[in-house]
């Protein structure tokens, strides 16, 4: 609380004064000195703050508990001791995990005022002294007391997420006008800007983009500036989120870069950019017809975005000094998100999806910059069969998810993993779309001839001492047998 001014922190302590009943998230005393149940009253108010989904909750000292009047204490925190210890050390001890407080002591009309910020609990419920404690109503209990109260605080922790944080705090209705790009978000939801500024703040609000705080102004949440900024540089933890996109002259990252661009601008505002700057720097291939010759994009146009939307969507945004990273080579398409899977890259095809960021997803789903039912890699994958390229490859290191893109190769130039990962990815395919593989089918998905059977049946053989396929119908002569995946 040391970046508001006096004056800021005055006026909070009249909005808090003017709310009509005491809630939850907010305590007034007059010169209570108890440490321990300044300490207990931490643990409450942080827990209960959230249960509520606040950032944050209040104790105030100087405040007539049932007027709200302000009275002025003689209690400052910063100077009370337990024993030898000061207070926010002896409570740093006996409070676990311990919220973040901040505190400050001002004048407001003559008298003083104490007023403890108290960060809302995370992941788990404040203790103090071992015991948890949360308010109901007014009155302060034990949670193991309050059963419902208990399970409702344990279901606002399982919907915490990076989205929830605040990007930006206590800024004007006119900052967040500047600092969001608003136009763009009403036209990617297909909606008419509001004719008034209070208007557009409040769809804002409604959409969890912003929040009003306690100061009367508003907070840009993560959600909001990660979709929305204009600039993601001027939330300063931000960013390190922007999207890189490097092109190479080669096939390597030792050879020449051509190219390289850093986006400006939030996911979702940018993203038809993005794509536009991706789809004009991807080498072409010339496809010669019966009378025409036509030049084509390397990689279908639907793929790249899906895989690209996907990277964004799945990201862990955690994580700091790194983003998505997307690199064009002269052979290949690859895109590098923070974060392992949630899923097993083998059932990306036929998993539900899992997101890290449901908020951010839900939003890219509505305005139509992903898939909403979970099949954006089912496309990737049938388009990669519809142009005839190798599968996508799927890689997990330790901390990144990389998706690649191979160039058209013939079979005949594939190594061994393309080949078995596209048998493999075709047999999910077609699993999903309720039928099974075939050796004809995957004949037809490579172009090769019936002559060349017997090539194709190796490629079914070996994926099968892979583990990635099995027989559906055992007991089939050679032309009939179909194949599942193994999880089918």
């Amino acid at each position: 609380m040391r970046k508001y001014s006096n004056s800021e922190i005055a006026e909070l302590v009249k909005n808090l004064c003017s709310i009509e009943k005491e809630p939850e998230w907010l305590e007034f005393k007059c010169n209570n000195k108890d440490p321990k149940l300044i300490g207990e009253y931490i643990s409450a108010l942080s827990n209960s703050a959230a249960m509520l989904e606040r950032p944050c909750a209040y104790i105030v000292w100087g405040i007539e508990d049932s007027s709200h009047e302000i009275v002025g204490t003689s209690f400052n925190y910063e100077l009370m001791k337990k024993g030898n210890e000061d207070i926010s050390l002896w409570l740093s001890h006996q409070l676990s995990p311990t919220p973040l407080l901040s505190y400050r002591h001002i004048e407001i009309d003559g008298k003083n005022i104490g007023i403890l910020k108290i960060e809302a609990a995370k992941y788990e419920p404040v203790k103090f002294e071992g015991i948890e404690f949360i308010r109901r109503g007014e009155h302060k209990k034990k949670l193991k007391d309050c059963p419902d109260l208990e399970r409702l605080l344990w279901e606002s922790f399982s919907r915490q997420s990076f989205e929830t944080g605040i990007a930006m705090e206590n800024v004007t209705g006119d900052e967040v006008l500047r600092l969001l790009d608003f136009s763009s978000y009403f036209d990617l939801l297909k909606l008419s800007i509001p004719t008034s500024r209070n208007a557009i703040l409040k769809a804002l609000e409604e959409d969890k983009m912003i929040i009003r705080n306690d100061f009367g102004k508003y907070d840009i949440m993560n959600l909001g500036a990660v979709l929305l900024a204009k600039r993601l540089n001027e939330f300063d933890h931000l960013s390190r989120k922007s999207i890189r996109v490097i092109q190479y002259a080669g096939n390597s990252r030792s050879s020449q870069t051509i190219k390289e661009q850093v986006g400006a601008k939030g996911y979702a505002v940018g993203f038809e950019g993005l794509i536009n700057y991706i789809s004009g720097i991807i080498p072409s291939n010339e496809v010669i017809g019966k009378a025409f010759r036509t030049i084509v994009p390397m990689y279908p146009e639907l793929s790249v975005r899906e895989i690209v939307a996907n990277a964004i969507i799945h990201q862990d945004l955690t994580m700091k000094g790194t983003s998505v990273l997307i690199e064009v080579f002269s052979d290949r398409f690859e895109v590098t998100n923070p974060g392992a899977p949630l899923i097993e890259p083998e059932r990306f095809l036929d998993h539900p999806p899992i997101s890290r960021n449901e908020k951010m997803a839900a939003f890219m789903r509505r305005v139509g910059i992903c898939e909403e039912r979970g099949s954006g890699f089912d496309k990737i994958v049938f388009e990669s069969e519809f142009y005839q390229l190798p599968a996508p490859e799927i890689e997990v290191f330790d901390s990144h998810t990389k998706v690649t893109l191979l160039s058209h190769k013939e079979y005949k130039e594939m190594n061994k993993e393309d080949r078995i990962r596209s048998c493999y990815l075709h047999a999910c395919l077609k699993r999903v779309n309720r039928e099974a593989m075939t050796n004809t089918t995957l004949r037809e998905r490579f172009g090769i001839d019936d002559k060349n059977r017997s090539m194709v049946s190796r490629l079914i053989k070996e994926t099968m001492e892979k583990g990635l396929i099995k027989l559906e119908n055992v007991s089939a002569g050679d032309k009939s047998k179909r194949y599942l995946p193994f999880w089918a």
